[in-house]
């Protein structure tokens, strides 16, 4: 019979577990998902949002009439939208403008109020999310941060409720757990309890971005939603959250974000589960790790959400195919990107010198103006291109003396070239010239890996 419940705030938690057998075929280890999407906001969250506002009502920080704030990539802040409102408090959400649109519109159909703010900036921009939540808590009498990244009660959730539930589920027998990382709340407190129950003998397992720097990643961006760190080239102080604890941790999985997305494709298409990208990466671990396991171990995933959120991102053949995370046919731009010779990148915080320099091989007399890093180990984010630098525009302004070789290159700066996905068929790449635009960048896996000049195209 099914359960009755007197407040949907009764039925978050218990959610089961599903063995991937399609995904897990010819893997001796069994893979089990636990089904967070399956809580009542659609996500894990929905456990660290009413354990959060429960504890700050305990220590009498949030009282009647008040006002829940967090700064969320969308999960979290629907966690508190449900809690909050049920609640009777209002609830404002500093969103992420990398998020899906998918995201804001679930928290405003819940009550909530959203604001959209950059992450992508400097941790001490006044524009970056954290900063903006920040002001409005000081500005709004009786608000309250949940600030879930250091919030204690974050993780406390899942001790208390996700651990026992997995360690009663597989009758004690799980010997892996895999999760994603992103406050850290959820895999540091089921992997705390597990730990525990089982005298050490399980081993968590964090499923990172290739390029997020938990896992040792240059902290650039990537396109997994909701897990891993970020890392701004211009950030002063890189601050992990609280609520993770590293040693809880054994080992990390680096998953690029093309494994990722098509392993969130495939539990949809073979397993009949709609999750949505930090599932995929963290079946992706799993299935990593199984692979090196026998019969008598028992694997553990989280799939953290539902796909319903991502229906115009890793669910959508065009946008995968935009970012180049998909190659289907022949009609591709692959065979022009082959020919196109190594990517040529400008700093945009080079010299007008510097640039002229770089640009001696660059196809074109053309080239991206990128955020500097150290390295680029994984190639120039699609995210991190703030603009484009012609050789032609360099000598104009060199010949008639407006700009000098020590000058900042800035002011130079041309727009971005238009981006184009690997997959996408060059008649695509063409109408993407409009306007007289010299070129193109084209993407794979989301990030820029060449540029295509309009000869070439035409």
């Amino acid at each position: 019979m099914a359960a009755v419940h007197e407040s949907v705030l009764d039925a978050i938690g218990g959610t089961p577990l599903f063995r991937l057998t399609r995904l897990g075929a010819g893997i001796a280890a069994p893979i089990y998902a636990k089904a967070e999407f399956l809580n009542i906001g659609g996500s894990v969250k929905d456990r660290a949002a009413l354990s959060m506002v429960l504890a700050a009502e305990r220590d009498g920080l949030l009282k009647p009439g008040g006002t829940i704030i967090e700064a969320t990539s969308g999960n979290t802040g629907i966690g508190l939208a449900i809690v909050g409102r049920q609640r009777g408090y209002r609830v404002i959400a500093g969103v992420s403008d990398k998020s899906s649109a998918e995201k804001a519109d679930i928290l405003r159909a819940y009550g909530a109020e959203v604001v959209l703010a950059p992450t992508a900036v400097p941790a001490e921009d006044p524009r970056h999310l954290f900063n903006v939540v920040q002001r409005l808590t000081e500005e709004i009498p009786g608000a309250w941060l949940a600030n879930q990244y250091d919030n204690l009660a974050n993780p406390d959730a899942h001790v208390r409720s996700t651990g026992p539930e997995i360690w009663e589920q597989t009758g004690g027998r799980v010997t892996h757990f895999v999760a994603g990382v992103g406050t850290g709340g959820t895999i540091t407190g089921t992997g705390r309890y597990l730990k525990e129950a089982s005298a050490g003998a399980v081993t968590v397992v964090g499923a990172d971005p290739e390029s997020s720097s938990y896992g040792g990643g240059d902290g650039s961006p990537w396109f997994v939603e909701s897990i891993g760190h970020y890392l701004h080239p211009d950030t002063v102080e890189d601050r992990w959250p609280q609520a993770l604890s590293s040693e809880v941790i054994d080992f990390y999985e680096r998953i690029p974000d093309r494994e990722s997305l098509l392993t969130a494709r495939r539990l949809s298409r073979e397993e009949g589960l709609l999750a949505g990208p930090s599932s995929g990466a963290a079946v992706a671990a799993a299935l990593r790790v199984a692979r090196g396991l026998g019969p008598d171990d028992l694997v553990v995933v989280v799939l953290p959400d539902s796909g319903r959120s991502y229906l115009s991102k890793v669910h959508s053949d065009t946008w995968m195919r935009e970012w180049g995370f998909l190659e289907e046919g022949d009609a591709t731009l692959r065979a022009l990107l082959d020919t196109a010779g190594p990517l040529v990148a400008v700093d945009a915080d080079a010299t007008v010198g510097e640039a002229v320099e770089v640009l001696r091989t660059a196809p074109g007399g053309l080239a991206p103006a990128v955020l500097k890093r150290a390295a680029r180990p994984y190639g120039v984010s699609a995210t991190e291109v703030v603009g484009s630098v012609s050789r032609e525009v360099l000598a104009a302004a060199l010949a008639d003396g407006s700009a000098k070789p020590g000058d900042p290159l800035g002011a130079l700066l041309g727009t971005a070239l238009p981006t184009v996905g690997v997959g996408q068929p060059p008649a695509e790449a063409r109408a993407a010239l409009a306007d007289g635009r010299p070129g193109v960048l084209v993407l794979v896996d989301g990030r820029v890996a060449g540029l295509l000049a309009r000869e070439v195209l035409l």
